[in-house]
């Protein structure tokens, strides 16, 4: 897979899994489990890029004795997804023309 493409899809995976309520590191690990794999250095990765672009905010709150780090997204986030949605519809309609030869010939 394209190494843009899978940036961008991890990135709304990210926001997706923190859309609903604040979450932490291996909470979002767990969410996304089903769905994809991703490693703790690249969640922080995308963590941090996510900040930087203002699409989520960190918090660090105590849980048992030690700091955690809660995520929060931002409308600059929720907008993200949404453009996500809009731009899938595109990515759907060029498989079906990439593939239909495919599709016709089975």
């Amino acid at each position: 897979m394209d190494i843009q493409l899978k940036r961008g899809l991890l990135d709304v995976c990210v926001l997706s899994a923190i859309k609903d309520e604040d979450s932490y590191g291996y909470k979002i690990i767990k969410d996304i489990k089903p769905y994809i794999e991703l490693s703790e250095s690249t969640l922080y990765t995308i963590l941090k890029r996510l900040e930087t672009s203002n699409m989520l905010t960190v918090r660090s709150a105590e849980h048992d004795g030690r700091l955690r780090k809660y995520y929060h997204i931002t409308d600059a986030g929720l907008n993200r997804i949404e453009e996500f949605k809009e731009d899938w519809k595109e990515i759907i309609s060029l498989y079906k023309f990439i593939t239909k030869e495919e599709i016709s010939n089975e």
